[in-house]
């Protein structure tokens, strides 16, 4: 069966993005970019990937879902396909249509489908973004990979949204860590269940 990862950036204090949905504050550079590139390049958008001249095949990951918020992030830079080289879901229920025709909607129940994709053939799923969306999919979420940026940003968009209060905790255990030069610590958790 095929695993649901949230793989995000965040700064220490759980925010992922600000208010506004920027993620600019985010230093660019240093170490721990090209090292974790290496490892899933499929997470760069496609027009990234192509500027850098990556064109390897996808490691880890062949499909992505995005909530609306993330997803208007790539529109705002001039994309309404950020993962053209992914299977590509956007979860809305305001949207009335898909964005672009490489673009599928999810427009109700995103834990079902999440459920559907699961069982299919393929790589991993990659929960893109963001917290709000992340919060509803936290019963299927199998893994995290955190990027964490040594920083704190006071507010914003948090790690897993403002949503409901659990029934009882999600419990996940360190699997690897790496402490970049650059201050960045990149930690993969898998879900106890």
């Amino acid at each position: 069966m095929r695993k649901l990862t949230y793989y995000v950036a965040s700064t220490i204090d759980g925010f992922i993005a600000s208010e506004d949905g920027s993620v600019d504050f985010f230093p660019v550079g240093g170490d721990h970019g090209p090292a974790i590139i290496a490892q899933y390049p499929e997470t760069l958008p496609t027009k990234v990937r192509e500027a850098l001249g990556i064109d390897q095949r996808n490691r880890y990951f062949d499909t992505v879902l995005m909530g609306r918020k993330t997803h208007d992030f790539g529109v705002r830079t001039g994309t309404s396909s950020p993962y053209a080289h992914l299977r590509q879901f956007v979860v809305s229920t305001t949207l009335p249509e898909s964005p672009d025709p490489a673009v599928q909607l999810i427009a109700a129940d995103p834990l079902a489908k999440v459920r559907e994709l699961k069982r299919e053939d393929g790589l991993g799923i990659w929960l893109c973004g963001g917290g709000e969306l992340a919060q509803v999919l936290l019963p299927e979420i199998d893994q995290i990979f955190l990027k964490l940026y040594p920083m704190v940003l006071g507010q914003g968009r948090p790690l897993f949204g403002a949503g409901p209060r659990l029934p009882e905790a999600a419990k996940f255990r360190v699997i690897t860590s790496r402490v970049f030069e650059d201050g960045v610590a990149f930690m993969k958790y898998t879900r106890i269940r």
